[in-house]
């Protein structure tokens, strides 16, 4: 299939994505860079962390995602005191029938909301790694699979600390996306305000059909992506674990760069990006957009990068600022 064919395709499946975003902006208002990577998740069939403070519409935002695809939706709200059991379900026996009988967890839903993930124990939080690398569910030593599309959509709030777990790292890895939430405009605020103050509320129709979503990330993987734009991820990723390599001066900010998954999901969300605007393609700019929210989670910080108060974010703007774009 040429790059034509494959752009003819992507202008006609594209319109179910605008459907979708057309009835999550009935409900949210603004925040469209956040509905942007929802979608490309949903595209990628990829897990999502958002971090934001409270208030920004993340959770209304995740549910809107979920009513306006026709599938099943399940909010979890993490506590200390959650149990693996309460998200993957139990085995139990029956007397009566004197056998073993399975209750399915909350985690066998196409769209899974962990509302603050980190306020739940490591042996909670690594309770979802499997149903989040492997797409299937072990309970009493009997396998589920996970129905398409199964995605993880995380929140946390970065500034509260008291009663939270850090998510280990091989789980913030499992992560496709982690998506920084920001403050809406002056402008969106006040049509917050006014629509609060109305009590405007739109009912959102399931307006696309999960089979046609499967469709559209089957035509993601379509997308053409030149040589020259696969050994650009491949050089972003490597540059995070030997900077010197590339001539770069950043090696004693990093303790550990990013992991193979990185150029994975790079390449993917890249495909997703191009999508969304309507190409068959692959351009830098989407490798560009995109670089941000896939490597953000994945590069660790060394000692010396915190005492100069240097993020992840700032690691990644040398790089796209110094890799050699082709």
């Amino acid at each position: 299939m040429d790059i034509q064919e494959i752009t003819i395709r992507v202008e006609r499946e594209s319109v179910l994505l605008r459907q979708i975003m057309a009835e999550i902006e009935k409900v949210v208002v603004g925040q469209r860079y956040m509905v942007e990577r929802m979608l490309i998740g949903l595209l990628c069939d990829g897990h999502m962390l958002l971090e934001g403070l409270p208030g920004l519409a993340k959770t209304t935002a995740v549910k809107t995602l979920a009513a306006a695809v026709k599938t099943e939706f399940q909010r979890i709200q993490f506590t200390p005191d959650l149990l693996p059991a309460d998200i993957l379900g139990t085995q139990f026996y029956r007397p009566g029938s004197s056998s073993f009988e399975i209750k399915k967890g909350p985690i066998f839903h196409n769209i899974i909301l962990a509302d603050e993930i980190n306020r739940a124990p490591a042996k909670v939080q690594s309770a979802l790694l499997e149903a989040m690398q492997e797409k299937q569910v072990t309970i009493g030593g009997t396998t589920f699979p996970l129905e398409r599309p199964f995605l993880v959509l995380a929140t946390q709030n970065p500034i509260e600390h008291e009663g939270t777990y850090p998510l280990p790292e091989a789980q913030i890895d499992r992560f496709m996306l982690k998506i920084k939430v920001d403050y809406p405009s002056a402008d969106e605020e006040k049509e917050i305000m006014e629509r609060v103050h109305k009590g405007v509320s739109e009912n959102v129709k399931a307006a696309v059909d999960v089979s046609r979503i499967i469709s559209a990330g089957e035509t993601v993987r379509l997308i053409h992506m030149e040589d020259k734009i696969t050994d650009y991820i491949l050089n972003l990723v490597r540059a995070t674990r030997q900077p010197g390599d590339f001539g770069l001066d950043i090696a004693p900010m990093i303790s550990y760069g990013a992991s193979p998954r990185a150029s994975i999901w790079l390449a993917m969300t890249s495909r997703a990006h191009a999508f969304l605007n309507g190409r068959g393609y692959v351009t830098p700019h989407d490798v560009k957009s995109v670089a941000p929210d896939v490597l953000r989670h994945r590069i660790i910080l060394s000692y010396e990068a915190e005492a100069e108060e240097k993020s992840t974010d700032d690691i990644i703007r040398i790089l796209l600022e110094r890799i050699e774009v082709p």
